[in-house]
C-alpha cells in the first residue's frame, strides 16, 4: 500500500470521521484497526494532510494521551483547545486519560486494555 494513495488515505479519514465528539483515538490504535500496511507513523502522515473541514483531525492524538501538534499550529495548542471545547480533559502536563476518552469502533474493542498502552 502507498501512503499517498487516495484509497489508503480515505480508509484513515473514514475511521476518523466516526470518532464521536468528546472522544479520541491514537495513531497506533487507528493503524491496528486498519491492519497491514498501516503504522502509527503513516497514520500521522495521512492526518497531517487531512482537509480540516471534512475530517475531525483534532480527535487523533499520540499513545501518551497528548497532542502532537502543539508547536505546529497557530495558535499554539489549537488541537488541545479544540478537544477541551469538546469535553476532553487534559492534566497540567497536557495528557488526557485514554481509559476515559479513547473511543473504539463497535467490534474492535480489545478484550483487555494493555496497561502500558494507556498509562
Amino acid at each position: 500500500m502507498n501512503v499517498n494513495d487516495k484509497a489508503y488515505k480515505e480508509k484513515v479519514y473514514e475511521l476518523v470521521r466516526q470518532i464521536p465528539v468528546g472522544h479520541v483515538m491514537t495513531y497506533g490504535q487507528i493503524a491496528t484497526i486498519l491492519g497491514e500496511g498501516y503504522t502509527p507513523r503513516t497514520v500521522g502522515y495521512v492526518m497531517h494532510a487531512a482537509e480540516t473541514e471534512n475530517v475531525p483531525w483534532q480527535r487523533v492524538i499520540n499513545s501518551q494521551g497528548k497532542c502532537s501538534t502543539g508547536r505546529l499550529t497557530i495558535p499554539m495548542n489549537l488541537q488541545q483547545q479544540m478537544l477541551e471545547q469538546e469535553g476532553v480533559e487534559f492534566n497540567a502536563k497536557g495528557k488526557c486519560d485514554l481509559n476515559k476518552f479513547v473511543w473504539w469502533p463497535e467490534g474492535s474493542e480489545p478484550e483487555e486494555l494493555h496497561p502500558s498502552l494507556f498509562s
